[in-house]
């Protein structure tokens, strides 16, 4: 069997990392799907055919070097319409799946898109919106009884026999755009970000040379394709001829794990916490506390003298996550350090990242080899990392330069300008650089809550601590003006299934948090207290990847102001 090392080279653009997959490994299984309820297999020649099919049919329409947008839930024909989009000099426009008929006229508009591929679940959406563009727009739906992807690969199959290679020879350049990505927020306040094939090529080749993916690994394409984590995530197991799956809701993710094999799972730090959550309620349920303690103290001798057996010593656990999991990746927020610990100590590699859409995505890591808790790791390979006007405590602005910083903002050059400076990407995030390179992140710069006395409060430092209590399922730092001075507030959703185990109502769980929260105070200077909270169980306004909405947050907490239930801090 070949090492993953021998096909990391010629990757330069999407299309070369895929053919390259294929060439080594074309029997493996690109994706694995459910059909009909059965677990089919696409091989990597099969995928190949498919793209190639259904790009020499683009092509046949007219459609070189334009962009071709596309929206719906993750899948083979989704990631199928992707790839002959890119792999053929087009540019590909994933769209979010949530947008409202409004939200996707501007982004249709905005992106300048001449071709929308749609599965069956949006098929009254766009049908919806194709009027309402001002500019000639086909659309082609890829899942459902009638739907044109199987019709036009068949067309385009054809042609190939028939000795087409307009497609096949294209020239894919690792300058040219591949990817438009819009970054998170309110439609018109969001910003279109231009990658190249080489800006995540080479992001692709940096997370390969960790050495950490094999062919042999299935991964759960769990994170949505619009999104720049979980649209690369995916490239990087094809990338390693590595298998793709996908997850039937968040309520079968054990069970998917397990039929699929599931061997690396990449997400969001809410689900893993909830994954993590569930599996310790279980083993406390069964009474298996003292096993695990008994376990830990062994596991940590036997490491010591290099013998490393947590896999087989915890190997009931790791049953319950499918029995194969052996890698989780983390993004888009912090991960609870305690969750991390857990998972490590239970032999399931758990490591954190950090990136953003403009930098294709990832710019640091944890590495297996080298975790620190809390951080999200050192720089990738080939990219450089500094704090600009760092203050006392070393915390400044997070910047970066590498060849995944993207082109820019589309039809934005001010708003690129403001951002990309010599090279070098200025984040907005808050961060410092320990003694060993790690990077720790401290908040968004716009988050940043400067006091009347000139003190600045990182609202996530502050969330992070309230946010390990049991009973809190996510929280909020803001700010009201009482007296002329901003005082401190906290929204917290609670969990109501622990409301139901301990038997009390809210009431009595706001004294409880009211007291933990006056502990939680004692740990920090007076300026940083948290006198006042709300509690409730309703969720707050959130991104598809689980980040929270702060500035929507707010706004319906100010707009149900004189409604909402407020509690104070016990002295």
């Amino acid at each position: 069997m070949k090492k993953l090392q021998s096909f990391l080279n010629d990757g330069e653009t999407i299309k070369s990392l895929m053919y390259n997959a294929k060439d080594n490994y074309p029997t493996n299984a690109a994706f694995k799907v459910k059909v009909d309820g059965e677990i089919k297999t696409i091989t990597f020649l099969q995928m190949i055919k498919d793209v190639e099919s259904l790009g020499t049919e683009l092509f046949a329409r007219g459609f070189d070097g334009k962009r071709i947008g596309i929206i719906g839930e993750n899948s083979y024909e989704w990631f199928n319409c992707f790839l002959s989009v890119v792999c053929g000099g087009n540019v590909a426009v994933p769209f979010d799946k949530g947008l409202t008929a409004e939200e996707l006229v501007q982004c249709v508009e905005r992106s300048e898109i001449k071709a929308l591929f749609y599965d069956e679940k949006h098929k009254a959406l766009v049908e919806k919106i194709k009027e309402q563009c001002s500019a000639e727009l086909e659309i082609f739906s890829i899942t459902g009884d009638n739907n044109n992807l199987d019709e036009m690969k068949n067309s385009g199959s054809i042609k190939m026999n028939a000795g087409d290679r307009s497609y096949l020879d294209k020239d894919v350049k690792k300058s040219d755009l591949a990817v438009f990505l819009f970054t998170s927020g309110t439609t018109s306040m969001s910003k279109v970000v231009m990658l190249s094939h080489y800006n995540i090529s080479s992001n692709i080749t940096d997370m390969l040379q960790m050495k950490i993916f094999y062919p042999n690994d299935v991964n759960m394409a769990f994170l949505p394709f619009h999104h720049s984590f979980g649209l690369v995530g995916c490239l990087v197991f094809l990338s390693s001829s590595s298998a793709n799956v996908f997850c039937d809701g968040l309520k079968y993710v054990a069970k998917n794990l397990e039929e699929y094999g599931v061997t690396v799972f990449v997400g969001v730090p809410l689900i893993v916490e909830n994954l993590y959550g569930k599996i310790m309620k279980q083993v406390e349920k069964q009474g298996m506390m003292k096993k695990i303690e008994t376990g830990l103290k062994l596991a940590s001798a036997l490491d010591k003298v290099g013998i490393h057996m947590r896999r087989k010593i915890f190997s009931p656990i790791i049953e319950k996550l499918g029995g194969h999991l052996r890698l989780i990746i983390c993004g888009a927020a912090s991960l609870s350090k305690d969750v991390a610990a857990g998972l490590n100590n239970f032999g399931i590699s758990t490591i954190q990242g950090y990136g953003l859409t403009e930098t294709s995505p990832v710019l640091t890591a944890e590495r297996p080899w080298a975790l620190c808790a809390g951080s999200v790791g050192t720089p990738m390979k080939s990219v450089r990392i500094y704090i600009d006007n760092p203050d006392k405590n070393g915390i400044g602005e997070i910047v970066a330069w590498g060849p995944n910083v993207m082109q820019g903002y589309f039809n934005q050059k001010e708003a690129t300008d403001e951002v990309i400076k010599d090279g070098w990407f200025f984040t907005g995030d808050l961060g410092r650089i320990d003694a060993k390179g790690n990077l720790w992140i401290c908040g968004r710069k716009k988050n940043v809550i400067v006091m009347k006395n000139g003190k600045n409060i990182f609202p996530e430092e502050l969330e992070s601590l309230i946010d390990k209590l049991p009973y809190v399922v996510e929280s909020m730092i803001f700010t009201r003006e009482k007296h002329n001075e901003l005082v401190l507030w906290c929204n917290v959703v609670y969990d109501e299934e622990y409301l139901e185990q301990k038997k009390i109502g809210e009431e009595e769980l706001s004294a409880q948090f009211s007291k933990d929260l006056s502990v939680i105070n004692d740990t920090l200077p007076s300026y940083k207290y948290i006198n006042h909270f709300i509690m409730t169980d309703t969720p707050m306004i959130k991104t598809t990847t689980q980040k929270i909405k702060r500035n929507p947050a707010i706004k319906a907490i100010d707009e149900n102001w004189e409604e909402i239930k407020k509690y104070n801090v016990e002295p």
